[in-house]
């Protein structure tokens, strides 16, 4: 319980109790704590200084608000490197999260001329559209939209890639998706068939990654545009 005879003020005292159930696992991931009425009730203190305890845990990351839901403890982050490359599947593991993939569209489109120019294909050329939904354990994490060459990627409309596509390449291809192009990232907000997919409000803010990934020779792999959830998400610079 809270002290009123501490030193240490009320609100901070409620922040540290409420860190350490998250940090020691007695509220879990992805958890609702209790409103600002009922703490306010249960420590005996003013709703004040229950939400200005609130407001420092969501501002260092061990809660979020949900409008119109509640307050949660924060799932962890996915941290990986914008500057180097690395997979989804490998961002996973180096975070000792299991990493899989949903198929959600397998098509033959015929590309638009900014796809032409980035994959290097003649104007007649076709593309493989590849849209898979990533997760990170049970969390639906980014919504992947890839764009492959038609002419050497055709194999892949029958591929299995409930796992790492890029291991598939890999192993069974022998082409090594490993030299990213330019790399842009954005904040966009998640339309009603994105945020569905991705199990997040229309209208959640997502990053939106773009980039070219070239192979061993230098041959365009693909064009991913990249819909990640930035709750579960942290790329670093350095």
């Amino acid at each position: 319980m809270l002290s009123q005879e501490n030193k240490i003020p009320l609100y901070l005292q409620l922040k540290e109790s409420i860190r350490s159930e998250i940090v020691n696992k007695k509220l879990k991931s992805g958890e609702k704590i209790p409103t600002e009425v009922e703490l306010s009730e249960k420590y005996d203190i003013s709703r004040v200084t229950v939400r200005k305890a609130i407001t420092e845990l969501v501002e260092e990351g061990y809660l979020i608000k949900k409008q119109g839901k509640g307050t949660f403890v924060s799932k962890p982050k996915i941290e990986r490197k914008i500057v180097h490359f690395i997979s989804f599947s490998a961002a996973c593991e180096a975070n000792g999260v299991k990493a899989s993939s949903k198929v959600i569209k397998r098509e033959i489109l015929q590309p638009e001329p900014e796809v032409i120019q980035l994959l290097q294909l003649e104007p007649d050329d076709l593309v493989v559209y590849i849209q898979r939904v990533r997760y990170a354990g049970e969390n639906p994490l980014m919504l992947e939209n890839n764009y492959f060459p038609y002419n050497k990627y055709k194999f892949l409309l029958n591929e299995n890639l409930d796992g790492s596509l890029y291991q598939t390449l890999k192993e069974k291809h022998h082409i090594h998706p490993s030299n990213p192009g330019e790399t842009s990232l954005e904040i966009v907000r998640a339309l009603e068939e994105e945020a569905q997919l991705l199990e997040v409000p229309s209208g959640e803010p997502l990053f939106l990654m773009k980039t070219v990934i070239f192979d061993q020779n230098h041959e365009p792999v693909h064009i991913g545009n990249q819909l990640i959830v930035g709750e579960g998400y942290k790329f670093t610079f350095s």
